[in-house]
Protein backbone atom coordinates (compact mmCIF):
# COMPACT_ATOMS: atom_id res chain seq x y z
CA UNK A 1 0.00 0.00 0.00
CA UNK A 2 1.40 3.36 -0.87
CA UNK A 3 2.14 6.22 1.44
CA UNK A 4 -0.99 8.90 1.76
CA UNK A 5 -1.06 12.46 0.87
CA UNK A 6 -3.31 15.38 1.92
CA UNK A 7 -2.71 17.68 -0.78
CA UNK A 8 -3.90 21.37 0.21
CA UNK A 9 -4.74 24.33 -2.00
CA UNK A 10 -1.54 25.79 -2.35
CA UNK A 11 0.30 22.78 -4.56
CA UNK A 12 -3.13 24.03 -6.84
CA UNK A 13 -1.85 27.39 -6.96
CA UNK A 14 1.49 26.30 -7.66
CA UNK A 15 0.77 24.32 -10.57
CA UNK A 16 -1.98 26.61 -12.18
CA UNK A 17 0.65 30.23 -11.60
CA UNK A 18 1.53 32.17 -14.17
CA UNK A 19 4.53 32.84 -14.79
CA UNK A 20 6.58 35.14 -12.61
CA UNK A 21 10.16 37.17 -12.35
CA UNK A 22 9.79 36.55 -8.91
CA UNK A 23 12.73 34.22 -7.51
CA UNK A 24 11.18 32.21 -4.54
CA UNK A 25 7.87 31.94 -6.17
CA UNK A 26 8.99 30.64 -9.37
CA UNK A 27 11.24 28.17 -7.69
CA UNK A 28 8.24 27.21 -5.44
CA UNK A 29 5.87 26.41 -8.54
CA UNK A 30 8.95 24.77 -10.37
CA UNK A 31 9.59 22.25 -7.32
CA UNK A 32 5.67 21.99 -6.93
CA UNK A 33 5.44 20.79 -10.95
CA UNK A 34 8.40 18.78 -10.48
CA UNK A 35 6.96 16.62 -7.41
CA UNK A 36 3.50 16.54 -9.42
CA UNK A 37 5.44 15.25 -12.12
CA UNK A 38 7.81 12.41 -11.26
CA UNK A 39 6.72 11.47 -7.62
CA UNK A 40 2.86 11.85 -7.26
CA UNK A 41 1.98 8.32 -8.94
CA UNK A 42 4.26 7.08 -5.89
CA UNK A 43 1.56 8.36 -2.87
CA UNK A 44 -2.41 8.02 -3.14
CA UNK A 45 -3.72 11.50 -3.00
CA UNK A 46 -6.41 12.79 -0.74
CA UNK A 47 -8.04 16.24 -0.48
CA UNK A 48 -11.23 17.54 1.35
CA UNK A 49 -14.50 19.87 0.43
CA UNK A 50 -11.94 22.87 1.86
CA UNK A 51 -9.52 22.46 -1.31
CA UNK A 52 -12.34 22.02 -4.05
CA UNK A 53 -13.82 25.04 -2.23
CA UNK A 54 -10.28 27.27 -2.34
CA UNK A 55 -9.47 25.91 -5.48
CA UNK A 56 -12.97 26.93 -7.29
CA UNK A 57 -12.60 30.58 -6.29
CA UNK A 58 -10.85 33.23 -8.61
CA UNK A 59 -10.03 33.69 -12.37
CA UNK A 60 -12.86 31.11 -13.97
CA UNK A 61 -10.44 29.84 -16.22
CA UNK A 62 -7.20 28.89 -13.78
CA UNK A 63 -10.15 27.90 -11.32
CA UNK A 64 -11.65 25.38 -14.07
CA UNK A 65 -7.93 23.87 -14.43
CA UNK A 66 -7.51 23.68 -10.94
CA UNK A 67 -11.02 21.64 -10.25
CA UNK A 68 -10.22 19.40 -13.15
CA UNK A 69 -6.66 18.57 -12.08
CA UNK A 70 -8.62 17.23 -8.75
CA UNK A 71 -10.70 15.37 -11.07
CA UNK A 72 -11.21 11.73 -9.36
CA UNK A 73 -8.97 12.46 -6.08
CA UNK A 74 -11.12 11.15 -3.19
CA UNK A 75 -12.30 13.75 -0.47
CA UNK A 76 -11.79 12.96 2.91
CA UNK A 77 -14.75 13.44 5.19
CA UNK A 78 -14.80 16.84 7.63
CA UNK A 79 -16.97 14.83 10.37
CA UNK A 80 -17.28 16.71 13.76
CA UNK A 81 -14.16 15.32 15.01
CA UNK A 82 -11.92 17.25 12.31
CA UNK A 83 -14.12 20.40 12.79
CA UNK A 84 -13.54 20.24 16.80
CA UNK A 85 -9.71 19.24 16.01
CA UNK A 86 -9.60 22.21 13.65
CA UNK A 87 -11.44 24.55 16.10
CA UNK A 88 -8.25 23.79 18.84
CA UNK A 89 -5.70 24.27 16.64
CA UNK A 90 -7.26 27.32 16.37
CA UNK A 91 -7.76 28.20 19.98
CA UNK A 92 -4.40 26.58 20.99
CA UNK A 93 -1.91 27.78 18.71
CA UNK A 94 -0.27 30.53 16.68
CA UNK A 95 -2.86 30.35 13.53
CA UNK A 96 -4.59 33.68 13.33
CA UNK A 97 -8.06 33.07 12.97
CA UNK A 98 -8.05 34.10 9.83
CA UNK A 99 -6.16 30.83 8.87
CA UNK A 100 -9.26 28.34 9.95
CA UNK A 101 -9.13 26.70 6.47
CA UNK A 102 -5.42 25.98 6.95
CA UNK A 103 -6.87 24.54 10.20
CA UNK A 104 -9.71 22.38 8.97
CA UNK A 105 -5.90 21.13 6.23
CA UNK A 106 -4.06 19.87 9.02
CA UNK A 107 -6.46 18.45 11.16
CA UNK A 108 -8.67 16.54 8.26
CA UNK A 109 -5.23 14.99 7.46
CA UNK A 110 -4.36 13.89 11.09
CA UNK A 111 -8.14 12.73 11.79
CA UNK A 112 -7.79 10.71 9.11
CA UNK A 113 -4.13 9.40 9.61
CA UNK A 114 -2.54 10.59 6.31
CA UNK A 115 1.09 9.97 6.15
CA UNK A 116 1.71 13.36 5.02
CA UNK A 117 0.13 17.21 4.24
CA UNK A 118 1.62 18.60 1.46
CA UNK A 119 1.57 22.58 1.09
Amino acid sequence: MSETVYIETSILGYLTARSTKNLILAANIEVTKEWWESRRSTFTLYISKVVLDEVARGDPQIAANRLKILNGVPLVELNQIVRSLAAQFLSRSNLPPKASDDAVHIAAATVHGLDYLLT
